[in-house]
């Protein structure tokens, strides 16, 4: 339908790619810039040990290995040092995931990514409206993956997007997500295609809120600064750490509490006060698929996850709700 086109034509636009195709899903999206790269069995892609399992499960979904790498104790990001001790004659591609709307060191990978030849491919699912020296996350690689499930910053009800720059590419992955189908021929499909392409439904309803995000955002920023105003005082609370040349987009506001208490009991009282909160993501490296891919501690992943805790910070919320939870936090911790 035509608000598809329209769709992925203003995302492009302000994210300043020179082309996006949209999917079902930010999983799907994952897949197809995989596939559309000829990432293949015997082949081996880094990334980090602490993202949410749909980073992962295309590397295996095109029959590759993956190879985790930990991450950065301050930003939760993936460790461009350590990848690059990582890297061998398999390694293909990086997928640094943006990880809770905050930005990479994305300047180290890709100029590793450079070095050895590999293909980058940004996991920006989570960090729409991010930027880093000014420019928007998901455009520094060969390609940059958003979402645009339910939980984050706008939504199609479900649904994804691939941006690029190389547009032969491109139009390839758009080919491929419709089944490849050559429309000129009718039901001519010369390649084995995908059905991985979005409504029309979908994609009206991501315009609608694509005209909302710069709102979103703002009211985002603000939860940020009131949880960091509000909790800074407690010594034993850290918050994920951004560059100074980046901006995180805050799709999470999620902190550390560097003292010895059990996560769950803290979350329980929380709860007790009507505040849900949810952990940090567990390692991959602790599912069964993945315990074979271990290849390290992970000492940094492991620590966030044991020690962290994401708060509210929907736009649902309103700020008197952040200051609520952040009041309630205290006396608990106090």
């Amino acid at each position: 339908g035509p608000f598809v086109h329209e769709f992925e034509e203003k995302f492009a636009a302000y994210i300043n790619a020179k082309k996006a195709v949209s999917t079902q899903s930010g999983t799907s999206a994952i897949h197809i810039a995989l596939y559309e790269l000829g990432i293949k069995s015997g082949d081996e892609v880094i990334v980090p040990a602490l993202t949410f399992v749909a980073t992962v499960n295309p590397v295996v979904y095109v029959g590759a290995g993956p190879v985790f790498v930990d991450v950065n104790p301050d930003t939760w990001n993936i460790d461009p040092k350590e990848i690059e001790k990582r890297i061998t004659e398999k390694t293909k591609a990086i997928i640094p995931v943006h990880l809770y709307g905050n930005p990479c060191n994305i300047d180290s990978i890709i100029e590793i990514a450079k070095k050895y030849n590999l293909y980058v491919i940004e996991d920006a699912t989570e960090s729409l409206g991010a930027t880093y020296r000014g420019k928007h996350i998901g455009t520094f690689g060969d390609f940059g993956i958003f979402s645009f499930n339910g939980n984050k910053t706008i939504t199609t009800g479900g649904g994804g997007m691939v941006v690029g720059n190389d547009e032969k590419r491109m139009e390839h992955i758009k080919f491929l997500v419709n089944q490849a189908r050559d429309e000129a021929k009718g039901y001519y499909h010369p390649e084995i295609g995908f059905n991985y392409r979005m409504t029309n439904i979908e994609a009206a309803l991501g315009l609608a809120q694509l005209e909302k995000l710069s709102s979103f955002l703002a009211k985002k920023d603000l939860f940020r600064r009131i949880y960091t105003e509000e909790l800074s005082c407690i010594d034993c609370i850290a918050f994920q750490k951004e560059y100074d040349f980046a901006k995180s987009s805050y799709w999470m506001n999620c902190i550390i509490i560097n003292e010895d208490l059990d996560i769950e009991i803290f979350r329980k009282k929380l709860k007790e006060k009507g505040i849900p909160t949810r952990r940090i993501f567990m390692p991959i490296t602790e599912f069964p698929p993945y315990r074979s891919f271990r290849n390290g501690n992970y000492e940094n992943s492991y620590r966030i996850y044991e020690r962290g805790v994401c708060l509210p910070s929907s736009t649902l919320n309103s700020e008197d709700d952040v200051r609520y939870i952040s009041q309630k936090i205290k006396e608990v911790l106090q």
